[in-house]
C-alpha cells in the first residue's frame, strides 16, 4: 500500500505547495499526486498554479514519485501539447512521473480559453481521442489525426523518456469507470461510500480494467478538534457537496460559491471524514485498502498543512512503522 500526499493548487499558492511537498516527504508520504486547475473550485480557495510549471520545481525539490491530473480534450491543452510536457518532465526526472489520470474534464477550468464547452458524449469521444493521440507520442510514434478539435499533422516527440507515465483514467461516476476499463491503464477516483467504490471497481474490472492499478483520493479534514475540523471543511471544500454532473457544467468559482451558498457545516460531515487522532485516519485507509486500491492519496482540505504533516509523521506513519516492525 503506497501512502501519497494530495497538493492541492485551489487552496495554496505555487510557492507554498513546493515547501509543502517537500514537507510532506521529510513527515514519510511516498508519493504526491496533484490537481491542474485553471480556477479554483471557490473565491476563498483563492489559487490555482500551472501544475506543469510546478511539477518541474518540485521533482527537483524532492526524491518523491508524482502523479498528476490531465485533460487531454484540446481545450487549455492539445494532447500533443500535452505529451510534449509530459515527455519532457519524465526524461528529466526518470520514472519520477509515474502516472497521468486522463479525464473528460470541467467547465470551470476549460471554458475560459473560449473554445465552447460541449455535452458529456462529445467530452468523452475527445478524452478517448486525445488519449490515442499521448499514448502513441509518448511510444515515439509520428501522429496525424483527422479528428476536428483534434487534428494533428506529422506529430512526433524527439525528447523521450526511457519509460513513459502510466496512463490511467479519472472517474467520478460509474459510468465512466465502466468506459475507462477499456483503454485506460488503471482508475483514479476519490472517496465515496464503500459499496459505491466497490461498484466502481467491479464495473472497471469486468470491462477490461482486471488486474490494472487503483488510486484513491481520499479526501479529510484534520484538526485537533472536531469543531474546528467541519468549519475547515465546510470553508474549504463546500464543493464536495456537488454530484458530478453539474460539477463539470458550472463555469466559475462564483458560480459554485452560488450554488453552495446554503450548505450547512453538518452537511459536509457526509462527504468529509474528519479526522482528529491517527486511529481514525487508519481505518480510512484500511477501509480504502479493502475495496482493492493500491494507493491512497490523502488530501486534507484544510489550511493548516503543516499542523497536519506533523500530526501524520507522529500519529499515523510512526504507527505503521510500530506495525511492521512488530513480530507477527
Amino acid at each position: 500500500m503506497l501512502i501519497g500526499y494530495h497538493a492541492s493548487h485551489e487552496q495554496f499558492s505555487p510557492s507554498e505547495l513546493l515547501e509543502y511537498v517537500q514537507a510532506a516527504e521529510r513527515a514519510g508520504f511516498q508519493a504526491v499526486m496533484t490537481s491542474d486547475h485553471m480556477a479554483p473550485w471557490s473565491a476563498r480557495q483563492g489559487n490555482s498554479g500551472n501544475n506543469w510549471a510546478w511539477l518541474g520545481a518540485a521533482m527537483a525539490k524532492t526524491s518523491l514519485p508524482f502523479g498528476s491530473l490531465a485533460i487531454p480534450g484540446g481545450w487549455r491543452y492539445h494532447p500533443v501539447v500535452l505529451a510534449h510536457l509530459v515527455a519532457t518532465l519524465s526524461e528529466m526526472f526518470p520514472e519520477r512521473l509515474r502516472w497521468i489520470a486522463l479525464g473528460s474534464g470541467e467547465a470551470l477550468n476549460e471554458y475560459a480559453v473560449g473554445r465552447g464547452w460541449p455535452d458529456k458524449t462529445e467530452r468523452n469521444e475527445r478524452l478517448e481521442a486525445g488519449t490515442e493521440i499521448v499514448r502513441a507520442l509518448l511510444a515515439g510514434e509520428t501522429v496525424n489525426s483527422d479528428h476536428p478539435p483534434l487534428r494533428t499533422n506529422q506529430a512526433k516527440l524527439w525528447s523521450l523518456p526511457e519509460k513513459p507515465p502510466i496512463l490511467l483514467g479519472a472517474a467520478l461516476t460509474l459510468g465512466t469507470a465502466t468506459r475507462l476499463g477499456e483503454w485506460a491503464d488503471g482508475l483514479v477516483t476519490v472517496r465515496k461510500p464503500v459499496h459505491e467504490m466497490k461498484q466502481m471497481i467491479e464495473a472497471f474490472w469486468t470491462n477490461g480494467g482486471a488486474g490494472k492499478p487503483l488510486a484513491l483520493q481520499l479526501q479529510v479534514s484534520w484538526a485537533p478538534t472536531i469543531d474546528r475540523a467541519r468549519t475547515a471543511a465546510w470553508h474549504e471544500w463546500r464543493n464536495a457537496v456537488v454530484k458530478a454532473d453539474m460539477l463539470a457544467e458550472l463555469k466559475t468559482p462564483g458560480e459554485f460559491d452560488a450554488a453552495l451558498q446554503d450548505v450547512s457545516p453538518e452537511e459536509l460531515d457526509e462527504y468529509i471524514p474528519l479526522i482528529t487522532n491517527g486511529r481514525d485516519l487508519l481505518d480510512l485507509i484500511e477501509e480504502s485498502a479493502s475495496c482493492g486500491f493500491d494507493e491512497i492519496y490523502i488530501h486534507n482540505v484544510s489550511r493548516d498543512q503543516n499542523g497536519f504533516l506533523n500530526f501524520m509523521a507522529e500519529q499515523l506513519f510512526s504507527e505503521l512503522k510500530l506495525h511492521r516492525s512488530s513480530p507477527s
